[in-house]
């Protein structure tokens, strides 16, 4: 029988190693099994900020985890996009004897690294591998942070297979989770050197660009080389689409053909950046330096729109994340140690249908597409980002110089009024949710804080209608899937969504 105590405490400093004594207190002996569940640390009382600890404990060995059932022939199976949703899946299917074949748009993590950073200098952006396309999708070049409002059965499972392809245990009980981009690539060559092993095939830089279909069900995909520009027909009668939430020529390609759709609302914003120290003294106090860097998480509703912090990097970058031509984007990302020396996240605004046009399925996509296109204009057309000072911004003036938070975005940026690239209800919301979040952070509205723009791909615009079964409404044997197909957001929800399609597919052929 397994012992759980909640609810320990231990001073910062303080070894973990007392947990193991306090196990084996409780049972007069060695624990044979002894497992962290749960760590948070409790800052509420600045003056005594404390670890707090769940762990089991038992004088039986655990037991071993069994290995899922196989089919004992392998259907074609493709995954389309090698996000988490994609990747996941893929793991999930080869676990049950499934050998996916993963159609990537963007190239390899070591090269796409490579491209990033070529483009950051140059400004000369690939549109098929970028920060948004490419191995590990979006949520590569982020924080890698894992923690999710979901109550999904496969978020654990999604833990336990980071943490076997590299990420750090401590994945698997932390209250807020992160691998770091650096570890994360790690991570999907791991992954990615498992799939292959398994019988898995890998096809980078290569694009979804059309399927065939008979009968109502899924008959081959078109694919195209993104280099070679050679087009090619594969009979695969099944494929999962996780396109994550950038794949806009793809989600209308799908509509021309007649998959079912539907309009979703999002958010837009901007990103804002702190010193990471002053975050830190807000959150606890003056012993800040003994403890991990800060995070938050901010709401407010001081205006008729809802506006939230998102995807917060503590010690991060914000990052150049076009991808199309005369547009600026942009993202968060921090490595594991967070020792950069600012902090920033998304401050994002609840959009409305009635915003961006009712009853157009791609007027969403417009919408985002359109503020992009100013932010490029506003930054010079060579995808630098308009920044402006917060109070600046509170001002209605243009900065003229940075005061002592230097902004981090690697493509340049150029002081531009926010107001002229953000909807008018975006600007007049953050206007009074920065004040009305200081009161409950203070600091948060710094006058030198620095408001980079513009964050547009919080979520999908569109989602692909799919029915019990896991398959599209439309059209048999293909199964939308993650944030791009509007049933995730984030890395860890998208990642249990894919395991969750790919035991959609398992149950299709294990009783057939």
């Amino acid at each position: 029988m397994t012992d759980r105590i909640d609810n320990i405490k231990l001073k910062i400093g303080e070894n973990e190693s007392k947990l193991v004594q306090i196990a084996r207190k409780k049972l007069g002996m060695e624990p044979k099994f002894f497992k962290i569940l749960k760590k948070s640390l409790d800052a509420r009382d600045k003056g005594n900020i404390v670890w707090i600890y769940s762990i089991a404990f038992s004088d039986e060995c655990g037991q071993p985890e069994q290995p899922l059932e196989k089919l004992k022939t392998s259907p074609s199976v493709a995954v389309i996009g090698s996000g988490p949703a994609g990747l996941f899946c893929s793991l999930r299917l080869i676990e049950h004897g499934i050998k996916p074949v993963i159609i990537e748009r963007g190239e390899r993590v070591e090269d796409r690294k490579i491209t990033n950073e070529k483009f950051f200098k140059t400004r000369l952006l690939n549109l098929n591998s970028n920060i948004q396309f490419g191995e590990g999708g979006a949520g590569t070049f982020s924080d890698g942070k894992l923690n999710t409002q979901t109550h999904s059965g496969f978020n654990l499972d999604v833990l336990k297979l980071f943490h076997k392809f590299g990420a750090p245990e401590e994945i698997l009980y932390l209250n807020k989770p992160h691998i770091g981009s650096d570890i994360l690539f790690n991570v999907l060559k791991n992954i990615r050197l498992f799939v292959e092993a398994n019988g898995g095939k890998y096809m980078f830089d290569t694009r979804f660009i059309d399927f065939t279909q008979k009968d109502g069900a899924l008959n081959s995909l078109i694919v195209e080389n993104t280099v070679t520009k050679q087009r090619s027909e594969l009979g695969l009668n099944y494929a999962v689409a996780a396109l994550g939430h950038s794949a806009r020529d793809t989600f209308s390609m799908l509509y021309d053909k007649g998959i079912e759709m539907e309009a979703r609302e999002f958010a837009v914003g901007v990103r804002i950046e702190h010193l990471a120290e002053d975050i830190n003294f807000s959150q606890y106090g003056k012993n800040y330096i003994n403890l991990p860097v800060a995070d938050y998480k901010l709401v407010s509703r001081a205006h008729e729109r809802c506006v939230f912090t998102f995807c917060m990097c503590p010690g991060g970058a914000v990052m150049p994340a076009a991808s199309e031509e005369g547009g600026v984007v942009t993202n968060g990302m921090s490595c594991y140690a967070r020792n950069g020396q600012n902090s920033n996240s998304a401050l994002m605004v609840q959009m409305k249908r009635e915003d961006f046009g009712a009853g157009d399925l791609f007027a969403g996509m417009r919408f985002q597409r359109e503020i992009e296109r100013r932010a490029y204009e506003a930054g010079g057309r060579n995808y630098s980002a308009p920044v402006q000072l917060y109070k600046d911004f509170a001002s209605d003036r243009v900065s003229s110089r940075f005061g002592d938070v230097a902004p981090t975005y690697a493509a340049g940026t150029v002081f531009a009024p926010l107001n002229e690239i953000l909807p008018e209800i975006t600007t007049e919301a953050l206007k009074k949710a920065i004040p009305d979040m200081n009161r409950r952070l203070k600091g948060f509205a710094c006058p030198d804080a620095v408001l980079t723009g513009v964050e547009t791909r919080f979520s999908s615009p569109v989602k692909i209608i799919r029915g019990e079964s896991g398959e599209s409404v439309s059209l048999k044997g293909f199964y939308p899937c993650g944030e791009g197909s509007g049933y995730s957001g984030g890395i860890t929800s998208s990642a249990a969504d894919g395991l969750r399609v790919a035991e959609k597919i398992f149950e299709k052929f294990k009783n057939h």
